[in-house]
């Protein structure tokens, strides 16, 4: 039986990691990390995540996992959207909730984008996992990003933060986006070694 393919799964958060690589068990691939300095892109969130790993994969000189995490306000029209994290950086928590004090609608959709590409000039393939919900006062573990404002319209009034691992996993737009990836690689496996080979 053949190794499993090994590829790089780019992020520097331990945490985000231990999350793939238990969602992604199972499947028929090799997980490390890798941090890589890439450039901050603009534009349109899918045509991020495809260049975004198209450059990792120029970089890692192999194949690649590139992850994009979005946090969408209804009300803002999909903002922050990308930029979730520069927000959540200069707001915090409580700006993140008075971004929509002027609004009624407090619905929001946290999204993934898992871009899988066999190495520099090969496809990139893009996986859309989504959750539902609403933005609310932070509760739970602060140490996961937004997780304390978020609370998915499927997890009976809590925050991804007030959630068990596992709970979390089974709903998340990570979690969903991996599963699209993990069942794309077990379908089409040799297809995904052959491109790898053909470095």
């Amino acid at each position: 039986m053949a190794a499993p393919p090994r590829i790089t799964f780019v992020t520097g958060n331990a945490k985000k990691l231990e999350e793939v690589v238990a969602i992604l068990r199972g499947s028929p691939l090799s997980i490390a990390s890798r941090k890589l300095d890439l450039p901050e892109l603009q534009g349109e969130p899918e045509d991020i995540a495809r260049e975004k790993c198209r450059l990792a994969a120029q970089a890692a000189n192999g194949a690649v996992i590139c992850e994009d995490t979005l946090l969408c306000f209804n009300a803002l029209r999909g903002l922050p959207g990308p930029y979730i994290k520069w927000f959540l950086a200069k707001l915090g928590h409580d700006g993140l909730n008075k971004m929509l004090a002027a609004y009624d609608d407090k619905t929001a959709y946290a999204q993934c984008l898992f871009a899988l590409c066999a190495g520099p000039g090969k496809p990139v393939r893009l996986f859309d996992g989504r959750t539902h919900g609403s933005i609310v006062p932070p509760r739970g573990d602060n140490q996961f990003g937004w997780d304390p404002v978020f609370e998915p319209t499927e997890s009976g009034g809590l925050t991804y933060a007030e959630m068990a691992v596992c709970d979390k996993n089974a709903i998340s737009h990570r979690g969903r986006a991996l599963t699209q990836l993990r069942d794309w690689l077990l379908a089409n496996e040799d297809t995904f070694r052959a491109e790898m080979s053909r470095q």
